[in-house]
């Protein structure tokens, strides 16, 4: 990991998919676009599964949503590493969702920790990468 590596994932949420979401979360149907955790949901999956990687524990997280997400649209989310505290296994990183024309829905930050990075879990036994 250095600065400035990044990772991205993109996703489609369509009325299925708002639909299940608002089932399981006895959220009401606004009407208005992709729910917010359902893009949040991303950089989850980014931070844990991407970069860093499997064993990161967010610590905190912040999202300023400036745009609303259609349904149907295509969402690009992306984190990238903006600063890394070795000393404290710290690292920051800017988060951004864009839809499929550019236009900017959300953009934050985050500070996880990664001192267990590199963990993998295998049927029963964890494996150093």
């Amino acid at each position: 990991m250095k600065t400035g590596d990044s990772a991205s994932t993109t996703r489609t949420f369509d009325a299925k998919a708002i639909a299940g979401y608002e089932a399981l979360s006895g959220a009401p149907n606004t009407g208005h676009g992709v729910p917010e955790p359902l893009i949040g949901g991303l950089f989850s999956y980014l931070l844990g599964a991407e970069l860093p990687g499997y064993g990161t524990n967010y610590l905190k997280q912040t999202l300023d949503f400036v745009g609303t997400a259609e349904v149907g649209a295509p969402l690009t989310a992306s984190v990238t590493i903006t600063r890394i505290r070795p000393e404290k296994n710290l690292v920051d990183l800017a988060t951004l969702c864009r839809d499929g024309e550019s236009r900017t829905i959300c953009e934050g930050r985050a500070l996880v920790l990664v001192k267990d990075v590199g963990y993998r879990v295998s049927g029963a036994a964890a494996k150093r990468e």
